[in-house]
């Protein structure tokens, strides 16, 4: 079993790590997504962009674009090509993180998150970010999880408290906001109101994941 390298209480953070924190922590949060002009610019999705159509495929009595994945796949080889439009969002997400590590965000994820989120979720406060870029891309916390194993920034018990965080509804802000979109005139509450009971029973997964891991795993 991983062993955790620090809980945040020692760590030395730079005073501009903090800022860099805000900034990393609003750039994955999906704040800017809707923003017109530069500010475009702040948000992971938009940044990460989207794959260009190929050409245009009968359908009825319409037509259907599509990217280089084409439609109708089946079998190995779609599932191939549905891998390979995982890449260049997955590797964008580390390459945000390791800039954000160098620059002292992650410390400062870690000293100032570990109080809310070891208490919250049994969590260490460095996975901050990996939790909220989780709300907006499951493949970025996929891949930002599993970066944090390997470096031993988090042991066995967390990383899967936080699997069990992100099963449920992964991907939740882009997936609300946008397959949902089409409900909310129908909506008789706010639209956020949907949206926080899923993260709550986000939360709610994960220390039933906690609860069962102390109590029958004792390793």
């Amino acid at each position: 079993m991983n062993e955790r390298k620090s809980e945040g209480n020692d760590v030395k953070v730079k005073w501009y790590g903090y800022i860099v924190l805000i900034i990393a922590i609003l750039f994955f949060s999906g704040v800017f997504t809707s923003f017109e002009g530069p500010l475009k610019a702040l948000d992971f999705t938009n940044l990460a962009g989207n794959f260009g159509k190929l050409g245009t495929l009968e359908e009825g009595a319409g037509s259907l674009a599509a990217n280089f994945r084409g439609t109708g796949g089946a079998g190995a080889k779609d599932a191939w090509m549905f891998a390979m439009t995982l890449f260049p969002t997955v590797m964008f997400a580390l390459g945000v993180v390791k800039v954000v590590e160098y620059l002292d965000g992650l410390k400062a994820a870690q000293k100032l998150l570990t109080p809310l989120l070891r208490p919250l979720m049994g969590l260490p406060g460095i996975s901050g970010l990996t939790l909220i870029a989780s709300l907006q891309s499951a493949d970025a916390g996929a891949s930002m999880l599993n970066t944090l194993a390997e470096e031993g920034e988090i042991n066995e018990k967390e990383k899967n408290i936080f699997a069990a965080f992100q099963f449920s509804g992964g991907g939740t802000l882009t997936n609300y906001l946008s397959s949902c979109a089409a409900l909310f005139a129908f909506m008789t509450v706010p639209i956020l109101v949907p949206l926080a009971v899923v993260i709550a029973f986000k939360i709610v997964g994960a220390n039933l994941m906690r609860i069962y891991l102390n109590k029958v795993c004792k390793e």
